[in-house]
């Protein structure tokens, strides 16, 4: 078999995504180029390696032994790469980041300094929700991710590196807007519209209205904070969101945090990585970069306190 190294990796982000499109925007290639890298790995094999279900493709037998095999000298190339960047030295390499959606609000920040200190260093940025984080760190295609909730399930390392505060957020002439120390009873007989299962924000709603034993009033589910953002700010309902995602909503007063017993929640944005992997000089600098600067570079402003004299105290 005549099988190069171009041809492997394509067919491996097909494999993992079980998508061309998907496959094709991660390599940053077209769907047409990915389709005929595929289709030269079958000819080399000599036997299909994905077959369609209707509107998916899966993998087939031969394609399952590809892929494992593929997996395998994937990773041994990538840590073959990492050595060699190791004896170039910090001053030059290459450094790809995976960051949850979130993270993107102060990520552009990070980079930007990190590049004028490290203007070698060659840098690539994922963007993506949180299944996809995990999926990367799982299959190890990614040095480094940023996110809120490392997993639980994977050996992975993880380190705090920045305060995220979720703050319950409404329209500035929301009624609820004047009050002080809001109670969970009151704010439950408010609508929320909601981000998608398994998202932070989602998750911790739903455990603070449950261990009060309150329902949430469920209104529109969305999966880009900007839409929650939008639907807040037209009347749709409150949310909760991270304090990074509406700096610049507070200063123009588009939206207002409430003051709520239980809130800010106070949350942690971690660096995660894979147990045991060999960091390049490149990783190296960008996570001693993210642990000891990040939190001066990008922590959000405290959203402005009600002052007593405009707000009402509740009592519940």
């Amino acid at each position: 078999m005549h099988v190069s190294i171009r041809q492997l990796k394509v067919f491996e982000a097909v494999a993992r995504h079980l998508s061309y499109t998907r496959a094709a925007e991660e390599l940053h290639l077209s769907q047409p180029a990915v389709s005929m890298q595929v289709r030269q790995l079958e000819d080399e094999a000599g036997l299909p390696l994905f077959e369609r279900l209707g509107n998916r493709i899966v993998l087939t037998e031969a394609g399952r032994e590809v892929y494992d095999y593929g997996r395998t000298i994937n990773g041994a190339l990538q840590e073959m790469e990492e050595v060699l960047e190791s004896l170039k030295g910090v001053s030059r390499g290459r450094l790809h980041l995976a960051v949850a959606s979130t993270v993107n609000y102060f990520a552009p920040r990070l980079l930007a300094f990190f590049q004028q200190r490290y203007p070698g260093i060659g840098l690539q940025l994922d963007v993506t929700n949180r299944e996809q984080l995990v999926r990367m760190l799982c299959d190890n295609t990614v040095d480094l991710v940023l996110m809120g909730v490392p997993p639980t399930d994977m050996d992975v390392e993880s380190e705090a590196f920045m305060e995220n505060p979720l703050v319950v957020i409404a329209p500035p002439d929301h009624p609820l807007a004047g009050e002080r120390a809001i109670c969970s009873e009151r704010l439950a007989e408010e609508i929320f519209v909601m981000r998608e299962p398994g998202s932070g924000t989602r998750q911790t709603m739903e455990r603070f209205f449950g261990e009060r034993g309150l329902a949430i009033r469920h209104g529109m589910q969305m999966t880009r904070n900007e839409a929650v953002k939008q639907a807040v700010r037209s009347g749709l309902g409150l949310s909760v969101v991270s304090l990074h995602t509406i700096e610049l909503e507070l200063e123009t007063r588009r939206l207002v945090t409430l003051d709520v017993q239980g809130f800010p929640d106070q949350r942690q944005w971690y660096l995660v990585y894979r147990r045991g992997k060999r960091l390049s000089p490149a990783a190296n600098a960008f996570r001693d970069f993210v642990l000891t600067e990040a939190a001066l570079i990008a922590s959000p402003k405290s959203p402005a306190r009600l002052s007593e004299a405009g707000a009402v105290s509740l009592r519940c």
